[in-house]
C-alpha cells in the first residue's frame, strides 16, 4: 500500500507544529516527512506525533550532522520512527563545476551514508534543479551522484526535475528498484501562483500525472511525498494535494 505523506517543511511559514499536525491528522494524513530544524526538540516532536495519530518515516538530514555526527542523525532518526535518511542540499558555493567533482561527491555522500546504512536505515539524495545543469561533457550532475555509488537511493523530486527541463518519467525509469520515495508537487501553468513561486496544488498544476503515477507503480515506488514550497495557505493545499493524490 502506497504511503501518502506530507513535508513539514510544507507549514514552515505557519506556526506553531502543533497545529499543523493536528490539521494534518484531521485532513485525512498518516504520514509525515521531517527535516532538520526540527529536529531540535526531538521528544516535543515525537509526543505531537503520538497525539496525532502520525508516524515519520522518512527525513532530511543535512550532511554535516550525517558527516560529523552520524551517530546523532541516527539517534533521531530511531526515536522519531525514520527509517530513511535523505540529504536534501548542497550549498550553491560547495557545488562541483565538473563531471570529476559530482562523481567524488556522489562517493563521499555513500562513504558519509555508511554508518546509517550499517544501522538498518536507508540512505540517499534528494534532488533540486541544480543538478540538471549539464557540466563540461554534457552529463548531468544527478546521473553522476547516483552512478558513483550502488548504494544511494534517491528521492526523486519530480517537480524540481520537470521544472529543470527533464521528463520525471525518464529519470523514473533510469533509476527504477533505486528510487526509495518521490516529493510529489505541481507546477502552476505560466503566470499563475505567482505569489507561490509558480507551484501549484498537486492535480491543479501541469504535470502529467496519469504517466508519472503509472511510471511510478511500474517501479514498485510506494512512498509518495506530498510537497509545495511556498504555499499561500497550507492547509487548503494539504487537502487538494491530498484528495488528488488519492484519486491517481
Amino acid at each position: 500500500m502506497t504511503k501518502i505523506a506530507y513535508q513539514l517543511y510544507c507549514s514552515r511559514n505557519f506556526p506553531p507544529l502543533g497545529d499543523t499536525l493536528r490539521m494534518l491528522s484531521k485532513t485525512g494524513y498518516q504520514y509525515v516527512e521531517g527535516y532538520g530544524g526540527l529536529y531540535e526538540d526531538v521528544d516535543g516532536l515525537r509526543a505531537g506525533l503520538d497525539a496525532n495519530g502520525l508516524e515519520m518515516p522518512s527525513g532530511h538530514f543535512g550532511l554535516d550532522m550525517i558527516e560529523d555526527d552520524p551517530a546523532k542523525a541516527i539517534n533521531v532518526a530511531k526515536a522519531l520512527g525514520i527509517s530513511k535518511v535523505f540529504v536534501p542540499h548542497l550549498a550553491a558555493a560547495l557545488r562541483p563545476n565538473d563531471a570529476a567533482g559530482w562523481t567524488a561527491f556522489g562517493r563521499r555522500l555513500a562513504e558519509a551514508g555508511k554508518p546509517i546504512r550499517d544501522a538498518g536505515l536507508a540512505f540517499g539524495w534528494h534532488n533540486h534543479d541544480f543538478e540538471f545543469e549539464a557540466v563540461e561533457d554534457g552529463t548531468l550532475p544527478l546521473a553522476l551522484i547516483m552512478d558513483a555509488s550502488t548504494d544511494l537511493a534517491l528521492e526523486l523530486d519530480l517537480g524540481w526535475t520537470q521544472r529543470a527541463g527533464q521528463d520525471p518519467v525518464q529519470w523514473i525509469n533510469n533509476y527504477a528498484g533505486r528510487i526509495s520515495a518521490v516529493h510529489v508537487k505541481d507546477i502552476a501553468p505560466t503566470g499563475e501562483c505567482e505569489d507561490e513561486d509558480g507551484w501549484a496544488d498537486v492535480g491543479h498544476g501541469v504535470m502529467d500525472w496519469g504517466a508519472i503515477d503509472a511510471a511510478l507503480k511500474a517501479a514498485n515506488v510506494d512512498h509518495y511525498v506530498i510537497e509545495h514550497d511556498n504555499p499561500s495557505d497550507d492547509a487548503r493545499f494539504a487537502a487538494r494535494s491530498i484528495a488528488a493524490v488519492n484519486a491517481f
